[in-house]
């Protein structure tokens, strides 16, 4: 059955998504028309039996892209594989289950405290972190976890919870930081391994857990800062929005000194966000909370 085709039968049922590219294109239907000549070599398919085979071809051509854009970055960022039924242009998306997909960042308002950022981990790959923070009756002191021995990742905390307790009355008068403990857990949702890229993300989640105000819904927050206070613009702008779109957001919170490079960010990515930009870390916590 070397010679014979049955690739073209997605023609009579689908219309593959603006996603897929030629290369990509070839692939599905290769692995289509496979799939049919092992499951039906009689060619007695039905649209039910074709869709059930560009599912399978879909996801795994996208594994492939996913596997490829890790590789090259934003060459491959296109990733969101989808097919359209002709009969009624339903538009069907094929997610791939080990990404995750966006479930990650769920919808609808986190817990003060909670919230998520971009960053590259201790194996240089660029993944989703999730910081968690408690606050309980105390005398100021901090407690981390979900840092195993990384020595580095724990200062960029400490440093992050420095600034917290010696700024945190310029975000709220109410506020006095010596007056509780707090624990704060990093959860690696994409096993990235540890950041040093969360100094920013530890104040902002202390503001909030302190104040019991959760931050905006579906937000991702991008950037660290110094002890100082001064900021540090993203790496790899581009592909960390596409991290955090793969993830669910649908907020991104960027610092000025990234407006930059937003050229390199493709406009279709760029569209599918609500961007704020902070100037300095508590511009950021203000922002993040939704308070102008």
């Amino acid at each position: 059955m070397r010679k014979r085709n049955f690739g073209d039968s997605i023609n009579k049922y689908f219309r593959l998504g603006r996603d897929l590219n030629q290369r990509d294109t070839i692939g599905v239907k290769h692995t289509v028309s496979g799939l049919l000549k092992l499951l039906y070599p009689n060619e007695e398919y039905d649209k039910e039996a074709v869709g059930r085979c560009l599912d399978y071809a879909v996801e795994t051509r996208r594994r492939v892209k996913e596997q490829l854009k890790k590789i090259g970055g934003m060459e491959f960022y296109d990733v969101h594989f989808s097919y359209i039924d002709t009969e009624t242009f339903e538009e069907r998306f094929i997610s791939v289950p080990e990404q995750g997909g966006g479930s990650l960042i769920p919808d609808g308002p986190l817990n003060p405290g909670v919230l998520h950022t971009v960053a590259t981990g201790s194996g240089s790959h660029l993944g989703l972190y999730r910081v968690e923070t408690q606050v309980t009756a105390g005398n100021g002191s901090l407690k981390m976890s979900g840092l195993g021995s990384n020595p580095n990742a724990k200062e960029a905390i400490k440093v992050g919870f420095d600034y917290f307790k010696a700024n945190a009355s310029h975000v709220s008068a109410s506020v006095k930081a010596g007056d509780h403990d707090y624990h704060l857990h990093v959860v690696e949702l994409h096993n990235t391994g540890p950041t040093t890229a969360m100094t920013l993300a530890t104040f902002v989640a202390l503001c909030s857990a302190v104040m019991g105000k959760p931050l905006q819904s579906q937000l991702v927050i991008l950037g660290s800062m110094s002890l100082g206070g001064n900021i540090i613009p993203v790496e790899n702008l581009a592909e960390s929005l596409q991290v955090a779109y793969d993830a669910g957001a649908k907020r991104i919170l960027l610092p000025m000194a990234s407006v930059s490079d937003i050229p390199t960010i493709p406009g279709e990515l760029f569209a599918r966000f609500q961007t704020s930009f902070y100037s300095d870390p508590r511009n950021a916590a203000f922002k993040a909370l939704g308070v102008e």
